[in-house]
């Protein structure tokens, strides 16, 4: 009786582990077929494509905040101070010649 209820016990795991494994390399097997391959494809590329909008968006949003810390570093909104002395002299830096303001005409 013994060997009987552990046959028993033994074929029912076997029947059951059996059961298992199928259904894993069918279930492995719909994931790599072309079908599902290409549904994966789908949904990744879907997914890439809004998360590349988020990133842009990102990009976008650190940029005007970089451009207005740059436009504060550099005072770039306000008028120039004006001078009070003589106008400074220029220098040309493809020849390094000094050009006085006057001579040109202005």
């Amino acid at each position: 009786m013994r060997r009987l209820f552990w046959l028993s016990v033994g074929a029912g795991a076997g029947i059951y582990a059996t059961h298992r494994v199928k259904r894993r390399v069918e279930r492995i097997a719909r994931t790599w077929s072309p079908e599902g391959v290409a549904a994966r494809a789908v949904s990744t590329g879907q997914g890439a494509g809004e998360r590349l909008r988020d990133f842009a968006a990102d990009v976008r949003t650190g940029m005007r905040a970089r451009e207005e810390e740059l436009r504060e570093a550099v005072r770039m909104d306000q008028a120039p101070p004006e001078l009070d002395g003589p106008r400074p002299r220029r220098v040309l830096r493809a020849r390094y010649t000094i050009i006085d303001d006057d001579k040109d005409g202005h």
